[in-house]
């Protein structure tokens, strides 16, 4: 469970006093001295890895109690800067790689065994790993107008955590009709990671897709969600829906919601004017 984030409490404020002699109250200290911190920890000053300075030596530099100093790590740790360990300190986070979601991800590509989330991260089959459940659930209304049919279809679903490395990068809930993949290989989880992803799969149960259609959103993290991919509560993430739609226009895949964190994530669009 990610703890709830903290209750600063401000104990330094200080003032400035602009032309005309009137004192207006700055920004409490302890965001002054996280604003600094957040600066050199993205300048290098203090790299991933690295510890920062102790409680008493902060406490000193700034020339502020410890509870003021407590409260800027407490804000460094929500946006998942810093984390502290025990015996260790207080260690700057290792800044997680950037990555580009290509608008041709889904198209089929020679050469080894791939998945759209492979391609995305540039990572090879050997290194792919992903934690795995399904189950048999029923649509409701939300999954209903998404696949176009009944409330109350049943459905496969199948939640995945995505790996690269050891590093949990995404993850997602992916729901297809269970009159489409009941007895088949499809059904069985101990068959994923699936060569080709959910298109290779469709096209193994005779589904050709001719169209992929995503819609994303930004948020915070629910707890679940943070505590899965390892962020701070601060740390936003990229929440996208996407649809398999088969050649006759029916839905034959929803992944609802397929979630990344959103400092880590560049969604690329190709625009196409000519015809």
């Amino acid at each position: 469970m990610v703890k709830p984030v903290a209750q600063y409490v401000c104990t330094e404020r200080r003032t400035i006093t602009p032309e005309g002699g009137k004192r207006v109250a700055d920004r409490p200290e302890y965001l002054r001295i996280a604003a600094e911190l957040r600066e050199r920890i993205s300048g290098g000053t203090y790299a991933p890895g690295g510890k920062l300075p102790t409680l008493p030596e902060l406490c000193e530099t700034y020339g502020v109690s410890e509870t003021t100093i407590r409260n800027a790590l407490a804000v460094l740790r929500t946006e998942g800067l810093i984390e502290t360990r025990t015996r260790a300190g207080t260690i700057v986070r290792d800044r997680p790689p950037v990555h580009r979601l290509a608008a041709d991800r889904y198209r089929d590509q020679p050469g080894p065994p791939s998945t759209a989330f492979t391609r995305d991260q540039g990572i090879g089959w050997s290194e792919y790993r992903l934690d795995k459940r399904f189950e048999k659930t029923r649509a409701g209304a939300n999954l209903a107008a998404l696949f176009e049919c009944e409330v109350g279809e049943m459905l496969l679903a199948r939640h995945f955590v995505f790996y690269d490395g050891d590093q949990p990068t995404q993850l997602s809930t992916s729901y297809l009709r269970w009159s489409d993949v009941t007895g088949t290989p499809v059904a069985d989880p101990i068959n994923e990671p699936w060569p080709g992803g959910t298109r290779a799969q469709l096209t193994h149960l005779g589904i050709h897709v001719n169209r992929i259609t995503e819609s994303f959103t930004v948020a915070m993290p629910t707890e679940d969600e943070a505590t899965t991919l390892r962020i701070g509560g601060a740390v936003p993430v990229l929440r996208f829906t996407r649809r398999h739609i088969a050649d006759d226009g029916r839905i034959a895949e929803v992944a609802h919601p397929i979630v990344r964190r959103g400092d880590a994530t560049v969604v690329e669009f190709t625009i196409d004017l000519d015809d």
